[in-house]
């Protein structure tokens, strides 16, 4: 079993920064891969970005390549997203979620809100 949880989120204006956090505990030793979804009202989910658990080799979606970085912690099982030059449309709820192997992504975080306005 792997807890997820994220923080970081926030309101902030156009233009801004902000980094977010997941935090992993429990079996951390068996996940693979850790990714960043988002999800605006009435949109369906997208993927964001995401790195793979024993490498620091991030890779994006070309909606935030540049803007968005992802780096790890690995002594405190921790992935960071960082976001730059933030968009009114980089507005929603965003997820991490893990997982093991080549297995689906089992295990999600509850979600942190970012809310950019114009």
């Amino acid at each position: 079993q792997v807890d997820l949880v994220e923080s970081g989120g926030g309101l902030v204006q156009a233009g801004d920064s902000l980094r977010l956090s997941c935090t992993a505990s429990g079996r951390t030793f068996t996940l693979s891969a850790v990714h960043w979804f988002r999800q605006a009202p009435g949109k369906a989910r997208e993927f964001v970005g995401g790195t793979f658990w024993s490498s620091d080799t991030p890779y994006y979606a070309d909606s935030v390549k540049g803007r968005f970085t992802i780096s790890k912690d690995n002594a405190n099982n921790t992935v960071f997203l960082q976001m730059t030059s933030l968009k009114p449309e980089d507005t929603g709820l965003y997820l991490c979620a893990a997982k093991q192997g080549d297995g689906p992504f089992r295990y999600w975080g509850q979600g942190t809100q970012v809310t950019v306005s114009s």
